[in-house]
Formats: C-alpha cells, structure tokens, sequence
C-alpha cells in the first residue's frame, strides 16, 4: 500500500509530503552550507542571503525545464505551471537556476565562484538525495515493469498503482538517492583534499552524472527530445564530459589560491592526528615489550647472583674454623676444661 501524498491540512489546504521533503532538503543543505561556509572562509551570513536569491531561482528553473518538455501537458492549463506541490520539478533545471543564482551573487559580492560552488555542493546532492522520496510517495519517477515475483520487493521493486499496469515496477528514485547519498560522504570526504577551487562542485557533477546517466535509462517518465533521446541521460553525458575536463584542466593551471582557515587547518591535520596516535601506540607497544625484556634480565641475572651468594654461605658454614681463645685454646676445648672443673667442685 503506498502511502498519501497529503501529509495533513491547514485550513482546509492539503499539505504534500513532496513539499515537505523538498523543504527539508533545503533546510538541511543551508544548515551544512554555513558549517562548511565556515570550513572554506566565507562568512555564514552569506550563505542566508545566497539562499534567498538561488532557492527561488532554482525552483523556477526546475520547473520551467520540466514544462518545456512537457508542454502538452500544460499548453491547454497554464496555471497549471505554477502548481508545484504535487510534483513536476526536474532537478537539472534547478541546478542550472542554482548555478545562474551563484554566478549572480558571487558577481555581486566579490567573491569567487568556484569556492562558493565548493560550499554548496554537499547540500546540493544532500537535497536531492532527500527530495527522491517525494517521488516514491507521489508514485513516479519509476522504472521499467518487473515481471519475476523474486524481485517484487522493495527497494529492487516498487508497488505503483496508478501505473498501467498497476505492479510493481524498479525503484529508480531509491537506486538514485541511494547513488547521491555516497556522492555526498565522497564529497564530504574529499573536502580537506581539495587542490583547486571548484574541485568539489566539479566532482559533484561528475559523480552525479554518471550516475543519473545509467539510472535514467530504467526510468518510464523520462523527458524527451522527439522520441527517442532522453534528455537527461544527454545532459549527464554532456555534463560528466564538460565536467571532467574543467577539472583536469583547473588542476593543471589553475593559479587560484586555496583560502586557508582555523578549521580548514583542523580538518586536515585530523588523519594526520589520528595516524600519529597509531604509530605512536605501536612505539610505545615496542618501547613496553624492550623494556619488559630487560627487566626479564634482571631478574634472572638477581636470582643467579642470589643462588651464588646462598651457596657461598652453605659451604663458608661447613668450613667455618673453630674460634682461638687467648690461651690458644679452642672454644670447645675450653668449654670441656670448664665442665671438668664444675664436675671437681660439685
């Protein structure tokens, strides 16, 4: 059973878990901007104003992308276009509306592009990673029929009702955000490594299009040129090629300086850290085990010289002479001297 798209109501108005999930995307992704704002040496305050000029920018771009080529579907209903909170918002539209919003605010402000691309791209793919589910709850962006009953489970598989057939049909909005979710720990990860500016933005493109390229063609929506070529497997192919060599190139020429903070610093040096506590753990493992075996050593060398002295001391008692009394007497002969003459008296 899948479940309501109506989350609840307020005032008679239905609320959608499309939008839900689509706001919470971006309230995540703005809290994880301004931590790595603060990583790469931009004040977070700049991130809230970033945000108010590219979020609307890219729900518009999403928007218009998907009307373009679906124009029969709304050429009759044009109001329709504005209504986005059952759906229809294709996400390459909205990164281009994003990117259109940087490119604006960075111009504006001064700032370069390429870091300000660098701190949003893990919100970028955290949003969409989250936002997929939107489309598991509105029943699409699923993929071809799936015939054989060992995979009709989900997450291989996805029960759709409104389908024609209704069954159950490949869960590619789960295969997606399963696939943007690693994109988002790669390029968490790959933050402190970073050689040029743009190198994480450039990463994100390359990663996400490569895997929206395979994914898209399973899918049964998909937006088309004509009819046969997909648009979005095109723009990933376009985008994984275009992006792979700006980033080969910008690493090769690029003179642009990496802005170095507190943070940065302390992000960094936390491996170096962590392998220093290991190699200095195994020091002092082999520093222990040195140690315990020359206290083993000792030990024995103590019991030997012990063992010597005791025998020593048994032998010196065995031999040990007789003590001289003035008289040059021994003490025993002395002693019998004494007993005689006790015996006389008594």
């Amino acid at each position: 059973m899948n479940p309501d798209p109506v989350a609840f109501q307020i005032f008679g108005q239905n609320i959608y878990w499309y939008g839900i999930l689509i706001s919470a995307g971006i309230l995540l992704g703005i809290i994880l901007a301004m931590r790595n704002a603060k990583i790469f040496g931009l004040d977070q305050d700049a991130i809230v104003d970033l945000a108010l000029l590219v979020i609307p920018l890219a729900i518009v771009g999403a928007r218009l992308y998907y009307v373009v080529f679906e124009w029969d579907q709304y050429k009759d209903n044009l109001i329709d276009i504005i209504n986005i909170r059952k759906g229809g918002l294709a996400i390459y539209g909205g990164v281009i509306g994003g990117v259109i919003g940087g490119l604006i605010f960075a111009r504006r402000k001064k700032l370069d592009f390429w870091n300000l691309a660098d701190i949003c791209a893990p919100s970028l793919i955290l949003g969409q990673a989250i936002g997929r589910w939107g489309n598991y709850i509105n029943q699409e962006a699923y993929g071809k029929f799936v015939g054989n009953p060992e995979w009709q489970w989900f997450p291989a598989a996805v029960f759709i009702e409104k389908a024609d057939p209704p069954g159950w049909y490949m869960a590619t909005f789960f295969y997606e955000s399963f696939w943007n979710f690693i994109v988002f720990f790669i390029l968490m990860s790959y933050r402190k490594h970073r050689k040029k500016t743009g190198e994480v933005f450039l990463l994100y493109l390359i990663l996400y299009s490569a895997g929206r390229f395979f994914i898209e063609g399973l899918r049964t929506d998909s937006l088309y040129i004509g009819s046969i070529i997909r648009v979005s497997k095109l723009l990933s192919a376009v985008l994984f090629a275009a992006a792979t060599a700006v980033f080969i190139y910008r690493r090769k020429h690029s003179t642009a300086e990496i802005p170095e903070t507190d943070d940065m610093s302390e992000l960094k040096d936390t491996s170096a850290n962590f392998e220093e506590v290991d190699n200095a753990s195994s020091t002092d493992k082999q520093i222990d085990f040195g140690n315990l075996d020359i206290q083993e050593e000792q030990i024995e060398k103590e019991e030997k010289e012990k063992s010597n002295v005791d025998d020593n001391s048994a032998v010196d008692s065995d031999t040990e002479p007789k003590s001289i009394t003035e008289d040059g007497l021994t003490a025993d002969s002395d002693t019998e001297e004494t007993k005689d003459n006790y015996d006389d008296i008594t």
